[in-house]
């Protein structure tokens, strides 16, 4: 069998990175095993460990890649305005209900944030990092990790979270205008 090229290499990689950032925001990094990312990438289980040396190693991965999906947009801005549109394009797109219904698309922390919480030190380093990344895009004043920008970001995810458990999307809808108007009134009043 010839050996893979190396852009070859980085492509399978970077397919199970995506596919792994999917499904564990899916179905959960418990239930997603490496032969469901592997399958999802289009390549054979036994491929794997060419890639990553561990299950948790592809779980920082795919958390991370998620993550600089995310915030992007802000964090490639280069003016004020170009900001402050990412922030307010990030909010409105955070808080609605077609984030709550596509979990495999969101927020990692909303959606694998309480499993995360259990694992290893270097995977509890890339979620903390993600929290101090996404309350500075959150804090109006930016480039700074707050204590605003930390209460905005409890705020989405609980928001997040609990539109996901509602019982309709009249309920969740709900839930989200709540979010909406409590994230509003933060960034309006806080001192």
């Amino acid at each position: 069998m010839p050996r893979m090229s190396e852009a070859e290499k980085q492509k399978s990689h970077a397919r199970i990175i995506n596919a792994a950032a999917r499904l564990f925001r899916n179905e959960g990094v418990g239930a997603t095993s490496i032969s469901d990312v592997m399958q999802a990438a289009g390549l054979t289980h036994g491929g794997f460990y060419r890639h990553f040396p561990s299950k948790e190693a592809l779980i920082e991965a795919a958390f991370s890649k998620a993550v600089d999906d995310l915030l992007a947009e802000w964090e490639t801005a280069e003016t004020e305005h170009q900001k402050e549109q990412a922030r307010e394009d990030y909010l409105s797109r955070y808080l609605s209900l077609g984030h709550a219904q596509n979990a495999g698309s969101g927020c990692p922390v909303a959606t694998m944030g309480a499993e995360l919480a259990t694992h290893g030190k270097t995977t509890k380093a890339e979620t903390s990092k993600a929290i101090e990344r996404t309350s500075r895009v959150l804090d109006p004043r930016g480039n700074v990790a707050t204590d605003q920008g930390i209460a905005t970001m409890a705020t989405l995810v609980g928001t997040i979270t609990l539109a996901r458990l509602a019982n309709s999307e009249d309920e969740a809808e709900k839930i989200i205008e709540a979010g909406k108007q409590g994230v509003q009134h933060m960034l309006e009043n806080w001192a």
